[in-house]
């Protein structure tokens, strides 16, 4: 009789702790927002501006003296804070950042040509296709995580793609899955616009084009976003920046760094709107990531198979569901490849797809 009764209360036991467990995990997020920074280092982010950069003329051309004011300090820590006060004020003190190398927490792309197509492709359709393999791929044969959640109900017609880059249209191949893609040198069309659309479509074409490419600066592709995000309250909103990478690439360091400064009130601007919105609040995660690294010293204008470094990412989330452990100290590794299923885990859903997909993040 009295086993029988230990044996009674070990299992009355064990069930409520498995209730306990059960009751204490926080449903998934009912929303997403998404940033893509093209290009943007690692080393940036976690140490903020570079010494062997910030200080050398070559790279620095404009007021040297006012962007080493504005972004040096003497430790990583400070310098970090300095470029990204949001990142590292309120993101690592509720959300994750992986990535951080100089703790063995390493985050790579899978890919073997480390630049944007094939790095944007690998994120949301979680498979690295070799066949993917030039900046001018036409549409994407491969089934991207955003098209599949299309295709359930729930979200059908609410996921929104505003992007500085004309390429991410045929990434994330808008002409076979009918998602809202919006790039440059398009405005948003309806009949229905509230004014600050109207606003946002005109003043992207009032912003030159530096680059002389076709591409529009990320400060006319966050109003276009935002104000869709305010009149339509997608599902998924994935804002894809590209001036970290175009700056990197004109060999412009105090303007690269500006690129992710502005980034960085970005985040915290649609944070706040999220939070003040009751159809967002708490019901909504952030995801931060790039699309492929790059060099470091003289090579930090340029990425690709040949250039070190270049496979070199990381992945922060904040929100629902997402563990507030801050800066991941702890050696490990996580490829660009999971970030596919991860976003459709977080939605409480599976990605499948006629490809392999890999396995979701683990928290």
């Amino acid at each position: 009789m009295k086993h029988t009764l230990l044996l009674c209360l070990a299992v009355v036991v064990m069930l409520t702790a498995g209730l306990g467990a059960s009751a204490q995990q926080t449903p998934p997020a009912k929303n997403l927002v998404i940033f893509v920074m093209d290009g943007y280092r690692w080393q940036e982010l976690f140490q903020g501006a570079d010494s062997a950069l910030i200080f050398d003329g070559k790279y620095n051309h404009s007021d040297s003296a006012w962007t080493v004011g504005k972004y040096w300090a003497p430790t990583a820590e400070e310098r970090r804070r300095k470029l990204m006060p949001f990142t590292w004020g309120t993101i690592v003190r509720e959300g994750e950042l992986f990535g951080n190398r100089n703790f063995g927490n390493n985050v790579n792309v899978v890919n073997k040509y480390w630049f944007s197509y094939p790095g944007r492709s690998e994120i949301f359709t979680g498979y690295f296709d070799s066949a993917v393999n030039s900046n001018d791929y036409p549409d994407n044969p491969n089934t991207n995580v955003l098209e599949y959640i299309n295709g359930q109900p729930a979200f059908h017609g609410k996921i929104a793609v505003f992007a500085s880059w004309d390429a991410v249209a045929r990434i994330i191949n808008r002409n076979r899955s009918g998602i809202f893609v919006n790039i440059y040198g398009e405005d948003v069309q309806g009949d229905h616009l509230t004014a600050l659309q109207k606003e946002a479509n005109t003043f992207q074409h009032l912003l030159p084009d530096v680059f002389g490419k076709g591409e529009r600066l990320d400060a006319g592709t966050y109003p276009l976003a935002k104000s869709y995000l305010l009149a339509n309250h997608p599902r998924i909103l994935y804002i894809d920046l590209g001036d970290n990478d175009d700056f990197a690439h004109a060999g412009e360091y105090g303007d690269y760094l500006d690129a992710a400064h502005y980034a960085d009130f970005m985040f915290k601007d649609i944070w706040a709107a999220l939070q003040s919105d009751p159809f967002y609040k708490g019901q909504t995660d952030l995801l931060i990531f790039p699309d492929h690294g790059r060099g470091t010293g003289a090579e930090w204008t340029s990425h690709g198979a040949r250039i070190a470094h270049s496979n070199e990412t990381y992945f922060i989330a904040m929100g629902p569901g997402i563990p507030s452990k801050g800066e991941v100290k702890t050696p490990g590794q996580v490829y660009q490849q999971q970030y596919a299923q991860t976003i459709a885990r977080l939605l409480g859903l599976h990605f499948t797809a006629n490809h392999p997909i890999a396995d979701p993040i683990k928290p």
